[in-house]
């Protein structure tokens, strides 16, 4: 798999408390697979690769919110310093809402931040 370019638009998730009815809209809507990458994380979280038909590599992520989290769709950008673009996004009037720093190997640093308008989306750091 490539690495795109350094602050480009990289992944996006999908979290929905109904994956299989997610999977049914956006298959059908864009002819999307979805397939298990195996647990993420030590609780088990189910979580599924998004590729487009035709396509190279997986360009997405779905998984179950198990009512933690609410439904949401996200866009990711690849950056090659998470901590020097959090500062700047703040200095720049956005707002850190959360920042993961991972310790196991592949998967990557990310935050999720706030623009002044209130938008929210998310930034990483591949390992």
């Amino acid at each position: 798999m490539s690495t795109p370019a350094p602050n480009t638009l990289a992944w996006f998730e999908v979290a929905t408390d109904d994956p299989a009815a997610a999977e049914k809209f956006y298959g059908g809507l864009f002819d999307w697979t979805f397939e298990s990458s195996g647990s993420l994380t030590s609780g088990g979280l189910d979580y599924r690769n998004i590729s487009a038909s035709g396509a190279p590599q997986p360009m997405g992520g779905l998984f179950a919110t198990n009512g933690e989290l609410p439904n949401h769709a996200v866009f990711y950008i690849l950056v090659a310093d998470l901590e020097a673009t959090c500062a700047t996004a703040e200095k720049l009037g956005g707002t850190l809402l959360n920042k993961r720093l991972s310790s196991s190997p592949g998967t990557p640093d990310f935050a999720y931040l706030q623009d002044p308008a209130g938008n929210k989306f998310a930034i990483f750091t591949p390992r």
